[in-house]
Formats: structure tokens, C-alpha cells, sequence
């Protein structure tokens, strides 16, 4: 395999013409670049240089090889100068995959954080339930995910996830609807979210003794405080979402003991690239300073 450093004091004399100006220009003693040149010639089993008075001019062989150094040198540091600038944080991808409340909190402070920081560096999201966030991660459409969890999730297994929000439950209903407890609404209509906080509401209710007689199902936050607000049913909300949206025609009361976690996943073993590291920095500090729904 031919040496770079060899090939790089081929490409100076070329390019200056003589071993005096190479050596200057590549900071080498001349005896180095004489040095260099023999055994490059050596490797390749071929003459590429020959005396001229007393200076040296390439041989055909030399200039050949020459005008292939060029290149291959320039995408060397090409390739250098790309890597720099993706370590420095100067230039790449990031994406990520996160949830309707996430995106409407502390999202889009950690974004306009990590794009004040890193201006080179392309980020984009992508809104998605828990089971579609873990489905991009695994599939690498996404480099981090933000996903929720009312109990231990098996689908989560193999993916390197750190909690970042243990946010409480409420339950939401209309103002003239009394009581705190969901036992208190046992018999009234409610509704339901998506399909992992459905499941968090009948195990719930379970645990109380009754079935919850859900009638109309939304994962959209919004639409379902509007639906309490119309007198239609009542439910329960992560605090994420009542910070996104909180409609002021209903009441709400925080459930004592009934939390959702918020975890920040990633795929891959450590280390993770710089881009995506700096960007899970960035969500942490957010997640941090997001108030909490009182």
C-alpha cells in the first residue's frame, strides 16, 4: 500500500518543482524529501525521478502518479475537513421522533436551544405515538425518540432509555360534575385517549372496582377537554397535556399516586454521534425547567 505522507511530498515536488521548494513548502528537511522519494520509489518499483542539471524532473511514471496523489490527497482532506465539521458540530443530521404533548411543551425550547448552538446542524421531528417512536428508532428513521410509559413496557427492550419527566395524572371533567376521585363518575360517560392511556384509565378504574363506560375516543388533547367542556364525559390527562392546552371550561384535580413517565430513548450502543448527543443534552435541560400543571 503506497504511503500518503510519501505520495504528499511527491504531489509538492510536482507541484514546486524542485526537492529545495518542496521541503519549504511541506516544512521537511531536504534530505527527508529526498528521503521520501526513495522510498516511494521503492514501493512502486519505479523510477520517478531523474536528475535535470542539478535540479530533478518527474519521469512520465512520476507525473502519472503525481496527478493521482492530487486526488487522492484532496480527498483526504476533503474527508478531514467533513469529519472536523461534524465533530465540531458544524455540519449534519438529527431526528426525532416525539409525541403530540411533548411537542407542544419542551420540545420546541430544546430545539430553538440546539439551533441557537448548533445552526449547522439539520434538525427535524416527527410526531408519533410510543409504538410508532420505538418503530422509527429501531428502523433508524429517527436518531432519538420521546416516548411515555404508564407501566413497563417489553417493546422497549434493547433500547437505551433514561426517564426525564414523571408527570402527574388528572382528572378532567366538567365544573358542575363534583368529586376528585374517579370512583366519584363511576356512572358517567368518559373518554378515552390513545390506546396505552385507555389501557392506564381501565386499569385504574379496575383497581377502584368499576369499568369505565368510555363512549368516545380521541388522541387529541384538545378535542378531548373540548368534549368534557360540552358536558360529555370526563377523563384523565398527563400534565404535559394540560400545559399544551388547558381549556378554561374545565375543572381539573391532580389523581394522588398515578404518574406517567417520559423517557428519552435511543438505539445503539455508547457512544451516541455528536449531533444526536448534543440534541439529548438539550431535551434534559428543557424537560427540567417545564413547569408543572397545577
Amino acid at each position: 500500500m503506497l504511503d500518503v505522507a510519501r505520495l504528499r511530498v511527491l504531489a509538492a515536488v510536482a507541484k514546486h518543482g524542485s526537492v529545495t521548494a518542496a521541503a519549504r513548502a511541506l516544512h521537511y528537511s531536504q534530505p527527508s524529501v529526498s528521503h521520501h522519494l526513495a522510498r516511494l520509489e521503492a514501493e512502486t518499483g519505479s523510477r520517478l525521478v531523474q536528475r535535470a542539471g542539478r535540479g530533478i524532473r518527474l519521469t512520465e511514471a512520476g507525473r502519472v502518479l503525481a496527478a493521482r496523489a492530487e486526488e487522492i490527497l484532496g480527498r483526504l482532506d476533503a474527508a478531514e475537513d467533513e469529519l472536523a465539521a461534524y465533530n465540531g458540530l458544524r455540519a449534519g443530521r438529527v431526528r426525532l421522533a416525539a409525541f403530540p404533548s411533548a411537542l407542544g411543551t419542551f420540545v420546541p425550547l430544546a430545539a430553538a436551544r440546539f439551533a441557537a448552538a448548533h445552526p449547522g446542524i439539520d434538525l427535524r421531528f416527527r410526531e408519533a405515538e410510543p409504538p410508532e417512536g420505538v418503530r422509527l428508532l429501531r428502523s433508524g428513521e429517527v436518531e432519538a425518540a420521546l416516548l411515555f410509559t404508564h407501566a413497563p413496557a417489553p417493546e422497549l427492550d434493547g433500547l437505551r432509555c433514561e426517564v426525564l419527566l414523571e408527570e402527574p395524572l388528572y382528572l378532567v371533567a366538567p365544573p358542575s360534575w363534583a368529586g376528585d376521585r374517579l370512583t366519584d363518575h363511576k356512572d358517567r360517560p368518559w373518554i378515552g385517549g390513545c390506546e396505552r392511556c385507555r389501557g392506564q384509565l381501565l386499569r385504574a378504574a379496575e383497581a377502584e372496582g368499576f369499568a369505565p363506560d368510555i363512549r368516545y375516543e380521541t388522541d387529541d388533547y384538545v378535542a378531548v377537554q373540548r368534549l368534557v367542556a360540552a358536558g360529555l364525559g370526563v377523563t384523565t390527562l398527563p400534565g404535559l397535556a394540560l400545559e399544551a392546552h388547558r381549556d378554561p371550561q374545565v375543572r381539573t384535580a391532580m389523581l394522588p399516586g398515578t404518574t406517567r413517565q417520559v423517557l428519552l430513548a435511543v438505539h445503539g450502543e455508547p457512544p451516541d454521534p455528536p449531533a444526536t448527543a448534543a440534541l439529548l443534552s438539550h431535551l434534559r435541560d428543557s424537560a427540567v425547567t417545564t413547569s408543572s400543571v397545577r
